[in-house]
């Protein structure tokens, strides 16, 4: 069986830190990045790197086509990690800002991922390993328009692993809570882009919120570095029945256990506690 397997946003954090173990692994690491500046660097660290855009059709149709090119048109497996996270209050929401945390969460990833399937179909195996969130399952107040992106993603996840039974084409859900990357960095340059906080009802909250963004290190509790999810990819790609999904960090564990056990009143008090929300 080839272990070609093409991961999506590797220039920091989890995408890199997978790509570069599963490669001492023996995997056939295709390990994809959005800016030019980073797939050099991805190079000089030894990764067959390359440029995919999840915004961009045109850039996913040319990425899958080379990584087949050298993968002898097979494609053990697809990580799809490339994602970011847009801070702010849904009021202060606008729609271009839904879109691009879309396009890229969710639309870029389930265009590749379609694109991937009739291949894997074709070989007749597969492994489809999504990159989820906490966040995905328990939304937190100041998080909408990633909580949703994520949301959808677990929908879609859900209705493609339904639709795939009976094949060896496996869809897993990976749910991380706090991981040490730089995903606060790159929220924080969304919500600068997308979020006028100077005359927003919010402004107080997004005070604190900022500071939380800006801060260097671990800025939550039982935060794990990306080995943690790195380990879970694995056993997605190795198990001969991978779960359907994989929480990383203590964090998600108790939430998941509160979802099932808490009314919604009593979860919304603690997600709004948890999430920086809450009256002024």
């Amino acid at each position: 069986m080839n272990k070609a397997i093409l991961i999506t946003g590797c220039s920091t954090g989890i995408g890199l830190y997978t790509a570069q173990q599963l490669h001492n692994q023996g995997y056939q690491v295709f390990a994809s990045a959005r800016k030019p500046a980073d797939v050099e660097r991805l190079k000089e660290l030894g990764l067959n790197s390359l440029q995919l855009d999840l915004d961009d059709s045109l850039s996913i149709r040319n990425a899958l086509l080379k990584v087949l090119s050298q993968s002898g048109g097979e494609l053990f497996a697809l990580f799809n990690n490339g994602a970011y996270g847009l801070a702010g209050a849904v009021e202060d929401l606008s729609r271009d800002a839904l879109r691009a945390q879309f396009e890229t969460n969710l639309f870029g990833t389930m265009e590749l991922t379609n694109l991937v399937l009739p291949v894997m179909r074709k070989q007749g195996y597969g492994r489809i390993i999504q990159n989820s969130s906490v966040l995905g399952f328990a939304a937190m107040p100041y998080r909408g328009a990633y909580n949703c992106s994520k949301f959808a993603l677990e929908g879609i996840s859900d209705t493609l692993r339904q639709e795939l039974e009976g094949t060896d084409i496996h869809v897993s859900l990976i749910e991380p809570g706090p991981i040490i990357s730089d995903f606060r960095k790159n929220a924080l340059k969304a919500f600068e882009k997308y979020i006028n906080s100077n005359d927003s009802y919010h402004k107080a909250q997004y005070v604190s919120m900022q500071d939380r963004l800006e801060k260097e290190g671990a800025a939550a509790p039982f935060t794990l570095g990306p080995e943690a999810v790195c380990e879970k990819v694995v056993h997605a790609l190795e198990a001969r029945q991978p779960q359907a999904r994989y929480y990383v960090t203590k964090p998600t564990y108790i939430m998941g256990y509160l979802k099932r056990i808490l009314s919604t009143r009593m979860m919304d008090k603690f997600l709004i506690r948890a999430g920086g929300g809450g009256k002024r």
